[in-house]
Order: structure tokens, then sequence, then C-alpha cells
């Protein structure tokens, strides 16, 4: 999981303004670590079922909030798809 530190750090790095704690691009890079650690997980521990639910959910969220950046601005969207490696 995140600590507090790591999402800091991931919201410090993607805010768009010194407030900015949960617009959908910060809600993207954070659901990204977290699907990153999923990952790791699940190669360790491949019988989990129990977890990858959760997972797809995480998936399909980060999904749903890049489709809404991409209709909002196509240029935020190319931004971070870059920048975290999707796609």
């Amino acid at each position: 999981m995140l600590s507090k530190e790591q999402k800091k750090e991931i919201v410090d790095k993607y805010k768009k303004n010194p407030h900015d704690t949960g617009s959908a691009i910060v809600q993207i890079a954070i659901l990204n670590e977290r699907i990153k650690y999923l990952t790791e997980h699940f190669k360790k521990n491949p019988k989990d079922f129990a977890s990858q639910r959760g997972f797809l959910q995480l998936i399909s969220k980060r999904k749903r909030l890049l489709d809404y950046i991409k209709k909002k601005s196509s240029e935020d969207y190319n931004k971070i798809v870059n920048e975290l490696n999707l796609k």
C-alpha cells in the first residue's frame, strides 16, 4: 500500500494549484501507483483471488478517469499518459 508520504509526493508532483488534492489527474496518478503495487503482489501471490476483484475495480476507475480527462482536455490526457507510460 501507499504510505502518506508516497501519496503526498504524488500529489505534489501532479497538482495544478497548491490546494489541488483530488483532481482527476492526481487521482489517476495515485491509482496508477496502487495498480503497480498490486501487480507486484500478484506475482508473489498468484492465488490471491479476493484481491483481484479490487484490482480490476481500480483499473476500471482509472480508465473512467482517463476517459473523462480525454473528453475535457486532450493536452492533459496526452501529458498524463506519457508521464505514467500508459497504453
